[in-house]
């Protein structure tokens, strides 16, 4: 659930609000009770509850990261010039075809 950053333009009071993605923003400040609230931009701040959410947490001994399987995860892709891909026919207007 994200935690969203209030500022009042009619006192200055700002907080944070845990709130659910579909709740409608808050209009009302707590501090003077004026409808002058608006949301912040800020870096996102929310909070992860419960086990797995992080797989490197928290490891000791000899535990390997699932993540690396050893062939470094890619697969690799064979395209052709010109297969209706996008770029490498001059399709997206560069001059590489």
């Amino acid at each position: 659930m994200p935690i969203y950053e209030y500022a009042c333009d009619a006192c200055g009071h700002t907080l944070e609000a845990l709130q659910k993605l579909s709740d409608d923003p808050l209009t009302d400040c707590p501090s003077c009770n004026a409808p002058a609230l608006r949301k912040l931009v800020s870096a996102a701040a929310f909070r992860l509850k419960g086990s797995g959410w992080y797989e490197t947490d928290f490891k000791s001994g000899n535990k390997r990261n699932v993540a690396d399987s050893g062939d470094g995860g890619a697969k690799s892709e064979t395209r052709k010039s010109g297969d209706g891909g996008g770029c490498g026919g001059g399709a997206c207007g560069c001059k590489s075809g």
